[in-house]
């Protein structure tokens, strides 16, 4: 099956790609985007679901998404025009590591993308190029909750643990100004939510000439969480600001 449209179903019931509930969302949203007149750009936006809930709260933010998926860019247009906010959101398909705009932006915001960048450091160094004097940043990344095994190192990456990933942060020279960690419900949540959304779409097409595989993908996906990094792995999601501005 496609990978992108695998992706798609799983985020069916799901739509932010992150183990983070609506309530942490707009929370979040709220202190990095406090006046509500920002200028925001999501690098690595996928369908666009930060900027449209954005846009839908602010009729005064303005708001630009960079991602490569063809599928994703066009959703976030759709979805834009539907809730009438789309003469106010700019999406462009490229590299997000490559992007550049004329103009800086208040607040740049990278949720659950570190991997387009090479890792939470380097995410933070796109970043600043297009910051504003004054923004902020929006990141979401992984961390280690406890020693993790080499299964799931191998599966998801080096991360370090929180309170390392903070010192590495402010040592880049960030100052985090909120965070918020993903609860074990939102943890859960997420990763029930998209693989049942998978199967279920699965069992529901049963004629598909993909069903089967999206159904084992499910299955598989679902027992690497179980039995690999369930008990290891967290998020957290970080508003920073320079630190010497």
């Amino acid at each position: 099956m496609n990978r992108e449209l695998m992706s798609r179903l799983a985020h069916v019931d799901h739509p932010i790609k992150a183990p983070l509930d609506d309530a942490s969302v707009q929370q979040l949203m709220a202190r990095a985007a406090p006046r509500g007149d920002e200028r925001v750009l999501d690098l690595g936006c996928g369908s666009g679901e930060w900027l449209l809930r954005a846009l839908g709260v602010h009729s005064q933010l303005r708001a630009e998404g960079v991602d490569i998926s063809v599928d994703a860019l066009d959703q976030a247009r759709e979805a834009a025009r539907a809730r009438g906010v789309g003469e106010r959101l700019a999406l462009h398909r490229q590299e997000a590591a490559g992007f550049r705009s004329p103009r800086p932006f208040d607040l740049v915001l990278s949720v659950g993308a570190s991997h387009a960048f090479g890792g939470l450091l380097p995410t933070l160094a796109a970043a600043r190029k297009h910051l504003t004097p004054g923004g902020r940043v929006l990141v979401g990344d992984g961390f280690w909750e406890r020693e993790p095994s080499q299964e799931a190192v191998e599966m998801l990456g080096d991360f370090a643990d929180l309170a390392t990933t903070l010192e590495r942060v402010a040592a880049d020279g960030w100052t985090p100004v909120h965070g918020h960690v993903s609860s074990r419900r939102e943890l859960d949540d997420y990763e029930w939510a998209c693989w049942g959304s998978l199967a279920s779409w699965a069992l529901d097409h049963r004629a598909h000439p993909d069903s089967e595989e999206a159904l084992a993908t499910a299955a598989a996906r679902r027992d690497e969480w179980l039995r690999v990094y369930r008990d290891t792995w967290g998020f957290v999601s970080l508003v920073l600001r320079p630190t010497d501005e």
